[in-house]
């Protein structure tokens, strides 16, 4: 029978430094099975390795420690770890893909005589443009110390232009497909109140023109928006949006850390619960309307992932990411 090891057989059999196992103990993650009272010396059973090295795995391909707890959670349903699993690597990829264009900036401020900026001209349908920049308008930001979330982010790619929104609380993207590009793809923030004009936008180092009308850009690194956006969840019910609207008009809200915030959950049978007097996420009541509205008279879909992940919400066109509110405590921005 294996035997029980100390803390420093621990780590040299599954891949963490001794600090590392001392980490997650205290981190509430990976804890010794028994501490000598007197000596303080720490023994872990047998079945405890393959947790640490699950740990050890998890730790080398950077998952956030939220995300190894949630893994441990659910590591004897496969389904689950699957969807956990595939989340992180989407947003490892989006990563990868921003990082490629930062660093193509980079050459180009190295050595700008001789990779000159260049400008962007992109096409797109003026309709789309107009309402993507007016699904996204509700979730720029206000607050004076942070001025580029006064602006949206237009994320110009090959075959999509993405457009977003953030003022730390709450999230909105919605894309537009790219009729025609010439130039390099470009990530630039512009005035909220930037108009369509006909779909034709040209971008250049210090602004956007569009229909002959040069707009200056709003100076700032806006945050990378790739790593907060969710894969898809398992977690999540359909629901029209007037019957949403109705379910929160009716539920009523509470008053958490000066906001009305309503509740909402998913009960046994896969149906939305909605409610000030129920379990589950807590979310601000007039975020989620805005979000609702923002997301078209169409049917959505309302993503739970538990009380402390944020809720999304996605429409055929858009996207919507709102910060849970705790219930017991203030809202807590994203990083």
């Amino acid at each position: 029978m294996e035997s029980w090891r100390g803390i420093g057989a621990m780590a040299r059999a599954s891949g963490l430094t001794v600090s590392a196992l001392r980490f997650y103990d205290g981190a509430g993650v990976l804890g010794p099975a028994y501490v000598d009272p007197r000596s303080g010396y720490r023994s872990y059973a047998p079945e405890q390795l393959v947790v640490a090295r699950l740990v050890a795995s998890l730790r080398r391909v950077g998952m956030p420690l939220a995300g190894i707890r949630e893994v441990l959670a659910h590591r004897h349903d496969p389904d689950a770890v699957d969807a956990l699993l595939a989340g992180h690597l989407h947003r490892l990829e989006q990563g990868v893909a921003a990082a490629r264009r930062e660093l193509s900036t980079v050459r180009d401020l190295l050595a700008p005589e001789e990779n000159p900026m260049t400008p962007t001209t992109v096409t797109v349908d003026a309709t789309a443009l107009a309402a993507a920049l007016r699904t996204v308008r509700f979730a720029v930001g206000s607050d004076p110390g942070f001025p580029v979330l006064h602006g949206v982010l237009l994320d110009v790619g090959p075959d999509v232009l993405t457009v977003v929104a953030t003022d730390r609380y709450r999230l909105a993207v919605a894309t537009v497909p790219v009729l025609a590009l010439d130039g390099p793809a470009r990530s630039v923030v512009v005035p909220p109140d930037l108009p369509a004009g006909d779909g034709v936008l040209r971008v250049d180092d210090d602004s956007v023109t569009v229909g002959g009308t040069a707009h200056p850009l709003v100076e700032g690194a806006f945050p990378d928006h790739r790593r907060l956006l969710p894969a898809p969840s398992d977690h999540g019910v359909a629901v029209e949006a007037a019957e949403l609207r109705a379910a929160v008009a009716a539920g009523g809200t509470r008053r958490v850390a000066g906001a009305e915030v309503t509740v909402l959950a998913v009960d046994g049978a896969g149906r939305l619960v909605v409610g000030a007097g129920h379990e589950g996420v807590g979310v601000n009541a007039e975020f989620l309307l805005e979000a609702v509205d923002a997301g078209g008279a169409g049917p959505l879909r309302l993503e739970l992932d538990g009380p402390l992940a944020p809720v999304a919400l996605r429409s055929a066109d858009a996207f919507s990411l709102l910060m849970p509110v705790r219930l017991d405590a203030e809202p807590a921005p994203t990083p």
